[in-house]
């Protein structure tokens, strides 16, 4: 089964994020911001299925996070779920330019996300 890597800043979003996913059968890794992320797709990257990742973080936001994995081995490849607060329709429409496939809005429904990543995961 293909990872999940999770990339957000919020270690509570994070940490329950993985639990939800691991509880449904999914393996998850996790990172607390983009240059993280980018070092655990270095390590990662061939079994990563997909990728969920917030907008908002220091370091690196998900957007030019997921634009620098494009250029890696395999990045091109791998399916984004953005997970953020954010819903600006450029913000929207950056995300698209990168190759993000889903873009939900913070709270959400467990049920929905893990329905929405299997399908991603053609699970």
């Amino acid at each position: 089964m293909p990872k999940v890597m999770i990339v957000d800043d919020s270690e509570t979003l994070r940490n329950s994020l993985a639990k939800l996913l691991i509880g449904a059968g999914l393996d998850a890794v996790e990172a607390a911001d983009g240059v993280q992320g980018i070092a655990l797709w270095g390590v990662h990257g061939p079994d990563i299925g997909l990728i969920v990742t917030d907008y908002n973080m220091p370091e690196m936001d998900g957007i030019t996070m997921i634009r620098k994995i494009r250029g890696l081995p395999k990045g091109a490849e791998v399916p984004v779920f953005m997970l953020t607060t954010e819903s600006s329709p450029d913000l929207k429409a950056s995300g698209k330019e990168v190759g993000v496939k889903a873009w939900v809005t913070k709270p959400f429904n467990d049920e929905k996300l893990i329905m929405a990543v299997k399908k991603m995961l053609g699970a």
